[in-house]
């Protein structure tokens, strides 16, 4: 679904295209920490720290969580 005008996609392209990329690649790890604050914000509490690391990545990389903790153990 996108529901932006042409020219209003346009306009954010050029805005983007016109700054620094380190000021590109700070919004794009703000953008992270606000998605992993949403979904840590989603989780229940009681939850060990592993646990919400195979969380976040099966919320994040989907399939790729269960290749990656494959045989873990809490």
């Amino acid at each position: 679904m996108n529901d932006t005008s042409p020219e209003i996609a346009e306009m954010i392209r050029q805005r983007y295209v016109a700054m620094y990329p380190a000021e590109r690649l700070v919004i794009g790890a703000c953008m992270f920490e606000s998605a992993r604050a949403m979904v840590m914000a989603s989780l229940p509490a009681d939850l060990s720290s592993h646990e919400i690391r195979r969380r976040l990545c099966e919320r994040f990389y989907g399939d790729l969580a269960a290749e990656v903790f494959k045989g873990s153990k809490d």
